[in-house]
């Protein structure tokens, strides 16, 4: 028995058995390798899905193990309904994180040696075996301790890169090898297909590939695509930055207002020559990006004359563009981030709650100019200037809001935030010019006008940098450059309204999902498509470029279509046999994927050519593609943008599911806080099948889901104890009751299972796995203890309970498919692989069935109250002494009585409801209306009506509340079946449940029968019986 630390790790290690069982099963028989048919496929026929290739400089995580789980399952439900289904996978090495490391890890060794000693690692610390008890202590035995390596802590939290290597398990022999960026395409990829096959994925591996140039074939393939998109003119030559231009934070509009200028004191600034003449002032960090956009006198390296701090340029008399001020001075502002633009800012009171509040600090607290050394003609002088005028704010907003929200200083960061949102975002969308040449101009006109003007006039130049503080994989911190530049024309009229049109006919499975589509299409425009540092396919016609890493993955879905016989098996491509890489002319690409004539110039055989177009033509358009939602802002929507564009509107996209991130026991999965968990570890830790369970349980919406290790070890318990129960029944198959199913037990249990079979499959067909995981197994299985201790005496069906097994197996194989294997073959002994076995069949749910029996359930546990009661009562005696009627726990009898029909004045509530309710929208007309018809009907009428009013209202008031909670048949006079009848057919469950040795059914409406009552006929009156509410009064025998 495995045991690890004093725990039994038997029941994980058996499942993680069963599954490598199954595998070599799967793998001998090819199960997950799909052909297609000659003819082309009916609706529903064929199930095409597949998920954005992960990128190849590390393990798989977990992070990706959730998003792909949503198109396994996916693929795994119309592979066992029977459709034919291809789920290939691909793995993306274009761009510079790998390239980038391996040059980091060669720097590292000519700095360090091969292998490295690190400074940190000449002094060996001995750990406090105390002390790390204690910590270890603290932590909740499902958190991770978030480490950081000596390294880590000693350059501000970036690890070396070898330390990084040794991380992934490789020795220092290895690791030199990684310097070759080659080296990481070799390792990592294989790895991640053992990972996917320890998951279970179900996979076509014939169809894998590796991006870049090399492979051969792949690469011919984005060199066809992006000599096609530049015939129809979609890629264009230009200069410019790389990345958007932070105009939201230069606002040049504004710029008429300034009263002064903000420094940061403690800030470190210098002087920089950007050319031979001029010298500019601002961080070290924004004269980099200076540098790399052509704004240095030694290209791509920043000059610096002076190092300056901003207590030197608080004071500085400045001119500015624009300004009304002839002279304005810089200022000190406590909150300037020098991580963000250049770390010098212009201030607007007028419209920048920011500024309006460091003016206020200044000019109302003396002692505060004092600290910085500010005279009060730098100050005081200047008053707000209004620039643009804002409904409802007027023309100095930035004062308006800061006084609306009491915001008192320049530190109420969060009231700042907000007033901020406030004014810049109603000052551009609502604000008009009030001064300069654009005066009456809506801000929305003016400011490209002003911004141009500036530009062209020599008072302004483009700066621009990441959106924020950007690393690269490697560690380094990116900056943004400016440098020929080719670009894929997306947001082009005629281009746009194609891919609004392939939106609108698209499966996106939630309005979140497709407003943030909407949403992109509004601002993506032009893309940089190409980078002069990295891996991937040169550009065709300008070799000294590659096809950047978002451009290269658009329409690869459709390469997955013939890769098996361009590569035969081989994801590098290196073991063709049918086909040459040079065999692959864009003639030939334009005939398999955009509809062209015959290529009859090649010399590939004509079968292999029609094959390769059968197998396209077949499997396109894809039917589903599932991503974190956090591409829909680049590749997903630029796969849309590339299908519309090169291929015909039939094979467009059909469907795409995007899902939230993935949280680790409900917290942020981070490598630096140590929570964090690659498909590996979970797969060792947990079982592949209760890593998927778990993936299954923990979400399936736009929002962030959460992986509960609990759930997953719960899971493995839960599995090998349905296996165990299985095994047990089996054996003693023959003392289970024989025939057709035929008590009640028996119709209730065939009933769950025909219900779970509807909404299991309601509930994969939508890709809700947590609510199939439910209905499925959980609610099953609930319903099969139910059925084991209803049956009572008479045991169970066998024929139900093999019915159960079946089908229990097949509604969880998409979620646990080495388990299903497993019972399915050496349990059930059934012919064939579960994962193609056929979606379960079964009647029609009778719902009238199902109510029924919750009725009885909830009556027991209603009857068991009223039991608990009587004895605890019986005891205690009455308030005045007397003693209530002795019962004892013993040799009981249950009188139940059962009001079967709403009448007098409940009777006419009712009809009153029924008359004002809408049942579409599940409304009911005014009180007053409601009130009105109640006096006007008998009861109304009646002399004693005030006391009936007094009952009438509050039950009013529970059918209204039920009705808007479960629709019209809340206000029925009488439940859809009979009461009496359920309960007299189920008096041995009464009995078992509540330890009576009597049970007696009776109508309320019978005078005889509440003389059985005896002495506690009075409960009867205080707890009179109403439909759905049986009473039940207990005697000793």
């Amino acid at each position: 028995m495995a045991t690890e630390g004093g725990k039994s790790f038997a029941r994980r290690d058996k499942l993680l058995e069963i599954e490598s069982k199954a595998r070599v099963q799967w793998d001998k028989n090819r199960v997950f390798e799909a052909e297609a048919h000659e003819k082309p496929p009916q609706p529903g026929e064929k199930f095409f899905g597949n998920f954005p290739f992960p990128y190849m400089n590390g393990y798989l995580h977990l992070g990706h193990a959730f998003s792909l789980s949503k198109l396994e399952f996916a693929a795994a439900y119309h592979r066992l309904r029977g459709a034919n289904v291809l789920l290939p996978f691909a793995f993306h090495c274009t761009g510079m994180p790998i390239k980038a490391s391996a040059d980091k890890l060669a720097r590292e060794i000519r700095e360090f040696g091969n292998p490295p000693v690190f400074r940190h690692e000449v002094v060996d610390e001995e750990p406090n075996p105390k002390e790390e008890s204690t910590q270890d202590a603290n932590v909740a035995p499902d958190k991770f301790k978030g480490k950081k390596s000596k390294a880590a802590s000693k350059s501000g939290g970036q690890m070396f890169q070898w330390e990084i290597m040794r991380s992934f398990g490789l020795s220092d022999s290895e690791i030199s090898k990684f310097q070759d960026p080659v080296e990481w395409l070799r390792f990592f990829p294989p790895l991640a297909v053992e990972d996917l096959k320890a998951f279970g994925l179900g996979c076509d591996w014939r169809r894998s590939f590796v991006t870049t140039d090399i492979n051969p074939f792949f690469d011919s393939f984005v060199r066809w695509q992006m000599r096609k998109l530049r015939s129809m003119g979609k890629i264009v030559k230009d200069v410019r930055e790389e990345s958007v231009l932070a105009a939201a934070t230069l606002r040049p509009e504004t710029m008429y207002g300034q009263t002064n200028c903000w420094v940061l004191p403690d800030g470190n600034y210098g002087a920089y020559e950007i050319n031979d003449t001029e010298v500019v002032i601002l961080t070290e960090r924004a004269a980099k990006n200076l540098a790399y956009q052509n704004y240095s006198r030694v290209p791509q390296k920043p000059t610096c004359l002076v190092e300056l701090t901003g207590y030197d340029l608080i004071g500085l008399p400045v001119k500015s563009p624009l300004s009304f001020n002839e002279i304005i001075y810089a200022l000190p502002m406590l909150t300037i981030l020098t991580d963000k633009g250049t770390g010098i800012v212009t201030s607007v009171p007028s419209d920048a709650p920011d500024d309006y509040m460091a003016l206020h600090d200044l000019k109302a607290k003396p002692a505060f100019r004092a600290k910085f050394g500010v005279k009060d003609e730098w100050v005081v002088p200047f008053e707000i200037i209004p620039i643009i005028d804002i409904p409802e704010f007027g023309d100095k907003a930035a004062k308006k809001v800061c006084e609306d929200l009491k915001i008192k200083s320049q530190n109420e960061k969060d009231k700042l935030a907000e007033a901020k949102k406030l004014v810049y975002l109603r000052g551009f969308t609502e604000g008009t010019m009030t001064v300069g040449k654009y005066a009456g101009k809506r801000v929305q006109e003016a400011k490209p006008l002003i911004r141009t003007e500036l530009i062209e006039t020599g008072q302004a130049i483009i700066y621009s940098e990441p959106e924020k503080k950007v690393m690269s994989r490697s560690g380094d911190e990116c900056v943004v450059a400016l440098t020929d530049q080719w670009y894929i024309t997306y947001g082009e009229d005629d281009w746009l309204k194609l891919v609004e049109e392939c939106l609108s006919n698209m499966n996106l499975y939630s309005d979140e999902t497709k407003h943030a589509f909407e949403h992109t299409l509004n601002w993506l425009k032009q893309w940089a498509c190409s980078r002069s540092f990295g891996l991937g396919t040169r550009i065709p016609w300008d070799e000294d470029f590659l096809v950047e890493s978002l451009s290269d993955s658009t329409i690869y879905m459709a390469y997955y279509t013939v890769a098996h016989l361009l590569q035969n098996g081989d994801m590098y491509g290196y073991s063709a046999d049918l086909i040459k890489p040079a065999q692959m002319t864009d003639e030939v690409w334009d005939f398999l994927f955009c509809g062209g004539p015959y290529p009859d110039s090649s010399d590939i055989p004509s079968s292999v050519l029609n094959k390769m177009k059968q197998e396209f033509e077949y499997w396109y358009p894809f039917d589903l593609r599932v991503s974190g939602k956090d591409l829909i802002q680049n590749h997903l929507t630029f796969c849309l943008y590339n299908h519309t564009a090169i291929m015909s509107k039939d094979h467009w996209p059909r469907g795409f599911r995007c899902n939230g991130h993935i949280m680790l026991n409900s917290e942020k999965m981070s490598k630096s806080t140590g929570n964090f968990k690659t498909l590996r570890e979970a797969i060792e830790e947990f079982s592949a099948d209760a890593t998927r369970f778990s993936l299954a349980d923990s979400g399936d919406g736009v929002d962030d889901a959460n992986f509960v290790f609990e759930t997953a070890n719960s899971a493995i318990l839960r599995l090998t104890k349905e296996i165990a129960w299985m095994e047990e029944i089996l054996a003693a198959e023959s003392s289970l009751r024989t025939g057709p199913p035929s008590t009640y037990a028996d119709r209730v249990f065939e009933n769950e299972i025909n219900i779970a079979i509807k909404m299991t499959e309601e509930n994969y067909r939508d890709y809700m796995f947590r609510e199939a995981l439910k209905t499925g197994f959980y609610d099953l299985q609930a319903a099969r203890d139910e059925y084991r201790f209803s049956c009572g005496i008479g045991g169970m069906n066998r024929d139900l309970i093999w019915r159960f097994m079946d089908v229990q197996t097949r509604l969880i194989t998409p979620i646990c498919p080495h388990y299903a294997e497993f019972v399915w073959g050496e349990l059930l002994k059934k012919d064939g692989f579960v994962v193609k076995a056929g979606w379960p069949t079964g009647d029609s749910p009778d719902l009238k069935l199902k109510s029924a029996n919750k009725y009885l359930q909830d009556s027991i546990v209603l009857m068991r109250k009223l039991l608990q009661k009587q004895i605890t009562g019986s005891k205690k005696g009455n308030k005045k002494g007397a003693p209530v009627s002795s019962i004892t726990e013993d040799k009981l009898k249950g009188l139940i009585f059962v009001n079967e029909q709403f009448d007098g004045w409940q009777a006419e509530c009712l009809q009153i409801l029924q008359s004002k309710f809408d049942s579409n929208s599940r409304t009911f007309a005014s009180d007053g209306e409601i009130l009105k018809a109640l006096e006007q009907s008998t009861s109304g009428q009646a002399a004693n009506f005030k006391q009936i009013q007094k009952r009438c209202m509050p039950f009013l008031r529970f059918k209204k509340d039920e009705a808007i909670k479960i629709g019209a048949q809340a206000l029925d006079l009488k439940l859809p079946f009979g009461e009496i009848e359920v309960l007299q057919e189920n008096l041995d469950l009464i009995k078992r449940q509540l330890g009576l040795e009597e049970v007696e059914v009776m109508s309320a409406a019978d005078p005889a029968a509440s003389a059985q009552a005896g002495p506690l006929a009075s409960l009867l009156q205080q707890n009179p019986p109403s439909p759905g509410n049986p009473t039940a009064i207990f005697l000793s025998r």
